[in-house]
C-alpha cells in the first residue's frame, strides 16, 4: 500500500513532521508512507489552474497516485495553516485529486488541546465539493498528540507508550479504511 503524508507546518523541527517519520517508521511492514512538502507549493492562483507549475504539478500527481493520504496538522490561530490550505487549494481544482481518496488526520501540538481546533477545520475542508475526500471518521480515531515537546526524543521520534498504544489502533483502522472500496 502506498501512502503519502502532509504535514501542515513548514518548521524544520515541526512536531508534525516528526508525528509522520515516526508514522512511516512504525508501520513500513504495513505500507510505504511518502511525506511530500508544501514549502514549494506558490500561492494557488486561478491564472495558473490549467497549466500549474512543475511543484504543482508533481505533488498533484503523487497525491492522486496514492491510495491514501495522512495529513499531519498543527493548530495556528484555532485552524490549519495557510500553507496547508494553500496545498489544499491546489488538490481541489484541475483534476481533484482528493475525490475519494481514503484521509487520515492527525496532529501534534505543544498545548494541552493539542490540534482538535484545527482537526475540525481540517474535516471541514476536506468535505468541501472540491475536495470531497473519504475521511476516516472522527469518532474513535481523532489522533492528537498534546504536550509534543514532552513526547520526542531528541531523535524526533514519538516515544510516549499510551500515544503509541492509541496510534497503532487509529492507524489499524486507517489501513482497513484504505483497503474498503
Amino acid at each position: 500500500m502506498k501512502l503519502v503524508g502532509i504535514s501542515g507546518s513548514l518548521r524544520k523541527e515541526s512536531y508534525n513532521t516528526k508525528l509522520l517519520k515516526t508514522i512511516g517508521e512504525r508501520y513500513a511492514e504495513s505500507f510505504d508512507l511518502e511525506i511530500l512538502s508544501i514549502r514549494e507549493l506558490p500561492f494557488y492562483d486561478q491564472d495558473e489552474e490549467a497549466d500549474p507549475p512543475d511543484a504543482v504539478k508533481t505533488f498533484k500527481e503523487k497525491v492522486k497516485k496514492a491510495d491514501g493520504v495522512i495529513i499531519a496538522t498543527p493548530e495556528y490561530n484555532w485552524s490549519i495553516p495557510g500553507a496547508l490550505k494553500n496545498a489544499l487549494d491546489w488538490l481541489s481544482r484541475g483534476d481533484k485529486e482528493m475525490k475519494d481518496k481514503p484521509v487520515m488526520v492527525v496532529g501534534a501540538s505543544t498545548g494541552i488541546l493539542g490540534t482538535v481546533r484545527a482537526q475540525i477545520d481540517q474535516r471541514k475542508i476536506l468535505g468541501s465539493s472540491g475536495l470531497s475526500a473519504r475521511v476516516l471518521p472522527p469518532s474513535t480515531n481523532e489522533f492528537l498528540v498534546t504536550n509534543a515537546h514532552e513526547k520526542f526524543d531528541e531523535s524526533g521520534r514519538l516515544t510516549d507508550e499510551a500515544t503509541l498504544q492509541f496510534l497503532d489502533a487509529v492507524v489499524n483502522r486507517f489501513v482497513e479504511f484504505v483497503k474498503k472500496p
